[in-house]
């Protein structure tokens, strides 16, 4: 990374904010990922602006990460700068009846901020290991909830300027939303509108799910969580399974013999096995059941 660069996002933030060469298998779900050649902690809205202003000026690729708990990162690593959401970017207060979380908090700890308020609502939410913005971008949803049923309204730095999108606005749909089309759109914060509940039984519903999950999914192994997206027709998991793909292995990956919609780092993958894996269920389904599966793993 030019020298120059460097000094120039010291003068924006303190040098213990700055990593250089940090290695992304430290802040991915998967534990896989070779080295970012500039890892910033963000901890507040003037020092976003001023940090994405910096690297459009100087021509430098940027990508913001939340819990890196849908991500894939290329063994080699990463050119231009990763930037993670801390600090302010990642708390939560109370906003009269509403929840004002910043993006860089993680979804379970926002769902036991609402518990604590007696809201209920997000419980669905509490094992997603992903934050609030990832989440908000994808419509992420588990066991009959998404974040379009509990999102009031969003607000996205977008060309430099904060831009505020209603839930309408936002146009969520399976694992989808505006964010999706739009070009270096970050998620600062996001408004949450939940139904007044009781404590006991926010927190005893929370622990179902936790133990539902438990049982059901490889939560022993690192991984992304759901490979695949759910197709049109039928689960992603049973169309591997009764294509014979449970517990198939490349290298240190390996479709998970607990839940065969996961793809499992079993044995110190690489991105690469990853990649490897993930392409081969893919034509073996498509063999099988004609069925395309589209990965839900975002890839750098």
């Amino acid at each position: 990374m030019n020298s120059e660069f460097v000094k120039g996002l010291q003068n924006i933030l303190c040098g213990e904010a700055i990593f250089l060469n940090e290695p992304m298998s430290e802040h991915t779900s998967f534990k896989i990922g070779g080295p970012a050649e500039v890892f910033l902690e963000i901890t507040t809205m003037e020092e976003l602006l001023k940090v994405t202003d910096f690297c459009r000026k100087e021509g430098v690729r940027f990508f913001v990460l939340g819990n890196g708990s849908n991500l894939l990162v290329a063994d080699e690593g990463l050119e231009g700068v990763i930037i993670h959401l801390s600090g302010k970017l990642a708390g939560a207060r109370m906003d009269g009846d509403i929840i004002r979380a910043g993006a860089g908090l993680s979804l379970s700890a926002l769902a036991l901020f609402a518990a604590e308020k007696e809201l209920t609502g997000l419980e669905f939410a509490s094992g997603i290991p992903g934050s609030v913005g990832g989440a908000i971008c994808m419509n992420a949803g588990a066991y009959g909830g998404e974040m379009k049923d509990v999102v009031e309204g969003v607000y996205v730095l977008t060309d430099g300027m904060l831009k505020y999108f209603s839930a309408e606005d936002m146009e969520f749909s399976y694992r989808h939303s505006i964010l999706s089309e739009l070009k270096n759109a970050i998620v600062v914060t996001a408004d949450f509108k939940l139904m007044p509940g009781k404590k006991e039984e926010i927190l005893s519903k929370i622990d179902e799910l936790t133990e539902k999950r438990r049982e059901k999914q490889p939560l022993e192994y690192p991984s992304a969580g759901s490979t695949f997206k759910r197709p049109e027709t039928g689960y992603a998991s049973q169309l591997i399974e009764e294509a014979g793909l449970k517990g198939t292995r490349i290298g240190g990956a390996e479709v998970s013999k607990k839940h065969s919609g996961f793809i499992i780092n079993a044995d110190n993958a690489t991105a690469n096995d990853v990649k490897e894996l993930i392409a081969y269920v893919r034509k073996v389904v498509e063999e099988k059941s004609g069925v395309k599966l589209s990965p839900e793993v975002k890839m750098l």
